[in-house]
């Protein structure tokens, strides 16, 4: 096992440490070292609090009890969805499926290939919709200093259309019932309720009706009553500062600007599909001013490969994982060609809209 453990942190961390190795070389280049703004600092910590909030409300196992609820009744395909798709605007992308797709590969059910592939989609799509579903869309209405009225409604067509596209597939997919299982997951009610109050603070403090000071509180929490609540992915937050220098780095070189909203829609949505949409929103910030189109081409680039989102990434490790799934090659097929259809609808629904506007 020990000769594993390289090998696997490469696999795990393979955007961190590429992160590292950009901003290295850049500054190398540049022979200078990156400046950070406040509101750098400031993205990164609202981003860190979030995550904590979250890591408590899963450890209170609010989280696990709810995914448990789903397996009741009729209509699995299209409770999973919507579940993973309405959650995913709360907790992130990436929590959701965490909670629900284990849940997935657990029932006794056939097409759980496709739940999963669609639960992937939901999480991406339902995540756009929030400034605070996923880090990208923070990072972007942090940096542009936006209303949160007008980023849902920028992005709520496209939120809106895959829902109602993934809620007549999960429909057609006819899943028997199953058996309810017999296990009851343990759910500490006092601490879902703090870790609640907690992540409504966060998102308070997103949406600016709160300071930014004001999420010291999750941080102190964690520390004085729940450090496991401090096992976040700090190697996603280590990946965005250094996505900040690189940029600063990029901006002092190149010093132009993406003004056309097409293209930086296109160079966005595409870019995602090599370095993911996170890393690609803090690239391109930096050279326009045209946050709906960057906000719409890294909610497209979510869809399309496996890099396109950290998200995909998760839901298909999950997967590949368990020891009760299949052909591993017949999974990865089928998940591209669903996410890269969803990825050219995707990017047709925007330049429809942009041509009716």
């Amino acid at each position: 096992m020990p000769q594993r453990v390289f090998p696997d942190f490469l696999l795990r961390e393979w955007l961190f440490l590429g992160s590292v190795a950009g901003l290295v070389l850049t500054s190398i280049y540049r022979g200078r070292i990156p400046s950070y703004s406040i509101g750098d600092a400031e993205v990164v910590f609202v981003l860190g609090t979030l995550f904590i909030a979250v890591k408590g409300l899963e450890r209170s196992g609010l989280l696990a009890w709810l995914s448990a609820r789903i397996e009741k009744g009729r209509f699995l395909a299209l409770k999973l969805v919507a579940t993973t798709f309405f959650l995913s605007m709360l907790v992130t992308n990436d929590v959701a499926l965490v909670a629900l797709v284990p849940l997935t590969l657990a029932l006794d059910v056939r097409r759980r290939d496709l739940l999963v592939i669609l639960e992937a989609l939901a999480a991406n799509a339902g995540s756009a919709l929030t400034p605070f579903g996923n880090p990208q869309n923070l990072f972007i209405y942090w940096f542009y200093g936006l209303d949160p009225a007008e980023f849902i409604a920028t992005i709520a067509p496209f939120s809106l259309l895959f829902l109602v596209l993934f809620v007549l597939f999960a429909l057609w997919i006819r899943v028997p019932a199953v058996a309810v299982s017999s296990r009851s997951p343990v759910l500490a009610g006092r601490r879902a309720l703090v870790y609640g109050g907690l992540l409504l603070t966060v998102i308070l403090t997103v949406l600016r009706l709160l300071p930014v000071e004001t999420g010291l509180v999750v941080l102190v929490y964690a520390l004085l009553f729940d450090r496991g609540s401090l096992r976040i992915d700090y190697a996603l937050l280590f990946t965005l500062v250094c996505f900040f220098g690189i940029t600063d780095n990029l901006k002092s070189l190149l010093e132009a600007s993406l003004a056309h909203s097409g293209h930086i829609f296109l160079f966005s949505a595409l870019s995602s599909q090599l370095i993911s949409n996170v890393p690609a929103a803090l690239l391109f910030a930096d050279f326009t001013d045209q946050w709906r189109a960057l906000l719409w081409g890294t909610s497209v680039g979510g869809f399309g490969g496996l890099l396109g989102s950290l998200a995909n990434l998760i839901a298909y490790k999950l997967y590949t994982a368990s020891e009760s799934t299949g052909d591993s090659a017949a999974f990865t097929a089928k998940f591209m060609l669903f996410s890269y259809v969803a990825f050219f609808i995707g990017i047709a629904q925007f330049f429809l809209l942009a041509a009716l506007a």
